[in-house]
């Protein structure tokens, strides 16, 4: 179980950033604390906080350390599946399929890409947390699609940035259920934890900026085909969005999704693919693109209720 820590906030912190501040309380690295305070882990007066916010004096902290890393221990196995798009010096790029994690996580026991990536004789980054070294950004475990992973500590800082700085493309393709109105526009609320069900993200007051630009590109009689650009990177910020919308992701039962179509399309999971990746690349400065084709489950649920 998470350790969680409870502390006021000292004099001596006042002002600094919630990150610098929760790494000098706990003795973390400050990636690491905001890290916590990005997965939704720091709590500042009964409010979810962010990396960025400022402390102020007498403020109560609480704060859920995750189990220590012997819990999240990597294991190094081939992945069935991981498809190697690009490979150099600073970093490889992969086609996650479905039902593998970006990482190790306390509860998860199942494949990983950096376990897999291990298990292959791929080197990677050691910034970072033990269990995630070399990853810089994440897909749910339920999408897939394109990700890329640091080799080189350099690349790791550059592309940590970039993702930080929103300079990096990343374009995914939803069916959704129905027909959003408009066909084209951008989605702006805040996403923090589900009051009632701590598994789940919601739209919810307080919660961490969230901003995802859509495009419907094809409408069938149930349901679209959405090309989406992520501004901001929550969890699971398109699957909550479109679920705010009432047109959740199709086969997305978590956040709504109609149970008897996901059923009649074959779908065990929610219709939602990472196509296109993009950024500058941290070793050539000049900007590079990679794709992925929709996989074997997503284009048979995709032809099938064309044809419905």
């Amino acid at each position: 179980m998470p350790e969680l820590r409870s502390l006021p906030v000292p004099d001596g912190l006042a002002g600094e950033r919630l990150d610098a501040g929760l790494a000098r309380l706990l003795g973390l690295s400050r990636s690491a604390a905001a890290d916590l305070a990005e997965a939704g882990a720091v709590v500042v007066d009964g409010r979810e906080a962010g990396k960025s916010d400022r402390l102020r004096a007498g403020s109560w902290l609480e704060v859920s350390l995750p189990d220590p890393p012997s819990a999240v221990e990597v294991v190094a196995e081939p992945v069935p599946g991981l498809h190697i798009v690009h490979d150099d010096d600073d970093l490889v790029v992969v086609d996650k399929p479905v039902g593998v994690a970006a990482h190790p996580s306390p509860g998860w026991t199942g494949p990983t890409v950096v376990g897999g990536l291990a298990g292959a004789g791929y080197r990677i980054a050691t910034s970072g947390a033990a269990e995630r070294q070399g990853v810089v950004h994440r897909l749910d475990v339920g999408t897939s699609g394109l990700m890329v992973v640091a080799k080189s500590e350099y690349a790791y800082s550059r592309l940590k940035q970039a993702f930080r700085d929103r300079t990096v493309d990343k374009t995914y393709h939803a069916l959704v259920q129905g027909h959003p109105d408009p066909l084209r526009g951008t989605i702006d609320a805040p996403i923090g934890r589900h009051p009632s069900a701590d598994w789940k993200w919601a739209v919810v007051a307080g919660g961490k900026p969230s901003i995802t630009h859509y495009e419907v590109l094809e409408a069938f009689r149930a349901a679209s085909l959405a090309e989406i650009h992520l501004e901001t990177g929550r969890t699971h910020q398109i699957r909550v969005h479109f679920s705010a919308l009432r047109h959740p992701c199709v086969g997305d039962l978590t956040y709504g999704a109609d149970p008897t179509l996901a059923a009649r399309l074959g779908l065990t999971r929610q219709w939602l693919h990472a196509v296109r990746l993009g950024f500058v690349h941290p070793g050539t400065d000049e900007p590079v693109e990679f794709e992925s084709p929709y996989p074997e489950d997503l284009a048979h649920a995709l032809e099938a209720i064309a044809d419905s």
